[in-house]
C-alpha cells in the first residue's frame, strides 16, 4: 500500500457548551492574550460575545479583529497580521465560518513565517517551516470544516480568482464544535453550508486520493448529513433548536477529517471559480454543481457512487452499480431541492464559459477528480447550470 498521511487537530471538543473549554486550553499553555478573529455580523448579533464572555470570566485579555469579508482577500489577511502584531496577543481564537477561519489560518502562518507576507506565495503547497500561531477554531456554521482542515482559500480581487493554500502547519491546534454557536445561522446559510459539507464528503469519497481511513469518515459524514440537514433547515426556519443542528455540527466535522487529507475534485474547482467571478456563495455553488459532477464522474466511479446512495439511505437492492449511482445523484438533487437551493447560477452567461473553465482547471482541487476533463468538457459542465 502507498504511504498515506493523515493530519487532524491535536484536540477537539464536541457538543453543546463546548466553548466552556476554551479558557482552560489557553491557561494550561500559559498564554497571555487572545486575538479574536471574526466578522462584523457575528459581533453585531452577539455570537462572538459568547466566546469573549468566557474569556472575560476567566480573566483572559483579548483583542478583536472583525473586518473579515465573506470571501476573505489578501488585504484581509495582511491587515490581520498587522493587527495581531499591534495587539500584543500570543494566540488566536477564530470564531465564524470558513471565511473567519481561513483568514485566521493565513494570519497565523504569516506571523510565524514572515517570508510569506505577500500571501500569494502561500498558494498551493507552501514550504512553510513553522507551525501557525497557536489557534483555537470555533465554527459558527455547519459546513466548511475549516477548523479541522489543512486548507484555506483566499480571494485575489485584482485577478478575480480564488486560490487554495494547503499546509499541514495551518491546522488549528484545538477545534471547538459547539452546536449552540451555530444557533444564529439563517435557513439559507444552513442549507448552503450543509450542502457544502455533503459535497466535501462525496467528493472526498470519490477523489483519486481516497483510501480506507478517509472512506470511513466520508461514508459516516454522508450518513449524518443526509439524516440531519432537512431537520436542521427546518429548525433554522422555525428558530427552534433541535437534533438536526447537532447532527450537522458533527457530520460536517467528520467530513472535514476525511477530505482535508485526500483532496476534492472538479466540483470544488468549479465552485471556487463561480464564487470568484459572481460572488456566488460557496455552498450554493457546490450544491448546484454536485449532481453535475457526480454524473460526469459516473463512468469511472459508479461503484463508489453506489456506496454514496447506500450511505444516504437509498434502497439499492437489485440495482446495478450504474443504477445505484443514478439513485445517488437523484437523492442529492432531491435533498438540495428540499432545502431550497437553486439549481442554476444567476448571472452565468455563455460568454464567460471559456474563462470559467480555464480558471477551474487551474484550481488546486481539479487534479484530484477521479475522471480527467478537458477544457470543452468543463465548459459543458458549467453550461448545465446556466439559467
Amino acid at each position: 500500500m502507498a504511504v498515506n498521511r493523515f493530519v487532524l487537530n491535536n484536540i477537539s471538543y464536541h457538543g453543546a457548551g463546548a466553548i466552556g473549554e476554551i479558557p482552560g486550553e489557553i491557561q494550561r499553555r500559559g498564554l497571555a492574550k487572545a486575538f479574536v478573529c471574526s466578522d462584523p455580523d457575528l459581533v453585531k448579533f452577539g455570537v462572538v460575545g459568547k466566546v469573549t464572555d468566557k474569556l472575560d470570566a476567566a480573566g483572559i485579555p483579548w483583542a478583536l479583529y472583525d473586518q473579515i469579508k465573506p470571501n476573505p482577500t489578501i488585504k484581509n489577511v495582511q491587515d490581520g497580521v498587522d493587527a495581531f502584531k499591534a495587539s500584543g496577543a500570543d494566540m488566536i481564537v477564530a470564531v465564524g465560518g470558513g471565511s473567519a477561519m481561513d483568514t485566521a489560518k493565513g494570519i497565523g502562518i504569516i506571523v510565524e513565517n514572515p517570508e510569506f507576507a505577500d500571501v500569494v506565495s502561500l498558494e498551493g503547497v507552501a514550504d512553510t517551516k513553522n507551525h501557525a500561531t497557536f489557534t483555537i477554531a470555533v465554527p459558527t456554521t455547519a459546513g466548511t470544516a475549516a477548523e479541522v482542515t489543512i486548507n484555506y482559500v483566499i480571494t485575489d480581487p485584482e485577478k478575480v480568482r480564488k486560490f487554495v493554500c494547503v499546509d499541514v502547519n495551518d491546522i488549528p491546534d484545538v477545534a471547538v464544535v459547539d452546536p449552540d454557536m451555530m444557533a444564529s445561522m439563517p435557513a439559507g446559510l444552513t442549507a448552503a453550508t450543509g450542502m457544502d459539507a455533503l459535497t466535501h464528503a462525496i467528493e472526498g469519497y470519490t477523489t483519486q486520493g481516497a483510501w480506507e481511513l478517509s472512506d470511513m469518515f466520508h461514508l459516516k459524514a454522508i450518513e449524518l448529513i443526509s439524516k440531519n440537514l432537512r431537520a436542521a433547515y427546518a429548525e433554522a426556519k422555525s428558530g427552534k433548536p433541535g437534533e438536526g443542528r447537532e447532527g450537522m455540527a458533527l457530520g460536517q466535522y467528520v467530513a472535514g477529517m476525511g477530505f482535508s487529507n485526500v483532496g476534492l475534485g472538479i466540483d470544488h474547482a468549479m465552485a471556487h471559480t463561480l464564487s470568484a467571478h459572481y460572488d456566488t456563495p460557496h455552498g450554493v455553488a457546490c450544491a448546484m454543481l454536485l449532481p453535475v459532477a457526480m454524473e460526469f464522474n459516473k463512468p469511472v466511479a459508479a461503484e463508489r457512487l453506489a456506496d454514496v446512495a447506500r450511505a444516504m439511505g437509498v434502497d439499492v437492492a437489485g440495482m446495478s452499480a450504474e443504477e445505484a449511482a443514478d439513485a445517488a445523484i437523484a437523492a442529492v438533487r432531491q435533498l438540495s431541492a428540499d432545502v431550497e437551493i437553486p439549481h442554476t447560477c444567476a448571472g452565468l452567461v455563455a460568454e464567460d464559459l471559456d474563462q470559467l473553465a480555464s480558471d477551474a482547471m487551474a484550481d488546486a482541487c481539479f487534479p484530484g477528480n477521479p475522471r480527467e476533463a478537458d477544457h470543452d468538457q468543463v465548459v459543458e459542465l458549467f453550461r448545465k447550470i446556466m439559467a
